[in-house]
């Protein structure tokens, strides 16, 4: 894939603070299963999937930025007002693409890996916005093999390109909403004026 030289630094505290407590409630209010180790809720996916009455979107020479297919909202999150609240706020200022709660299980770690079309740098690509839900302090995030303090309601850009992984040897879950997005005009500013 090819990249943009920007100057952005591998990890940006976003000038935008959510209600954890709020998304927290509305996902508990989801009644979800149990599971083992790792768990993804699609909140907004391709539109094929979320309505089967929808057709299957024909085969793209590049899937990377999402203009492959239409998104929809998926039940869960319409039934949730504050989280749809927070995706909404994004989708005023660009097209907003996948959207998941992602669940990782006390006592669970995610190796290191790299996600190679998650970056600003990334020609034709989304980025993804990360704003934690629920975790403690035996929850960490490493990018670059450097911990990023990450905490509730707040919202980061991390550039997944780069090697990343996710420790959590603490007593609850980690929940975090991941938000992916076109980098319009209005997301590059917010990413590179930091």
């Amino acid at each position: 894939m090819d990249s943009i030289e920007y100057l952005t630094p591998d990890r940006v505290l976003l000038p935008f603070q959510f209600d954890a407590v709020k998304m927290l409630d509305e996902v508990k209010g989801m009644n979800l299963q149990d599971y083992i180790y790792y768990n993804v809720i699609s909140l907004r996916a391709p539109a094929h999937l979320v309505d089967s009455s929808l057709p299957i979107p024909p085969p793209a020479e590049d899937y990377a930025d999402g203009s492959w297919t239409d998104w929809m909202d998926t039940r869960e999150l319409k039934q949730s007002t504050y989280l749809s609240e927070v995706v909404d706020f994004f989708k005023d200022k660009t097209k907003v693409t996948l959207v998941r709660l992602l669940r990782l299980a006390p006592g669970s770690v995610v190796k290191e890996h790299t996600d190679p079309t998650l970056a600003l740098e990334e020609k034709k690509s989304v980025i993804r916005l990360t704003i934690p839900i629920q975790r403690d302090e035996g929850v960490s995030f490493f990018l670059n093999n450097q911990k990023v303090p990450l905490e509730l309601g707040q919202c980061w850009y991390l550039r997944l390109t780069d090697p990343h992984r996710i420790d959590n040897i603490g007593s609850i879950e980690r929940i975090n909403l991941t938000i992916d997005m076109i980098p319009n005009d209005w997301v590059k500013s917010q990413i590179i004026q930091y």
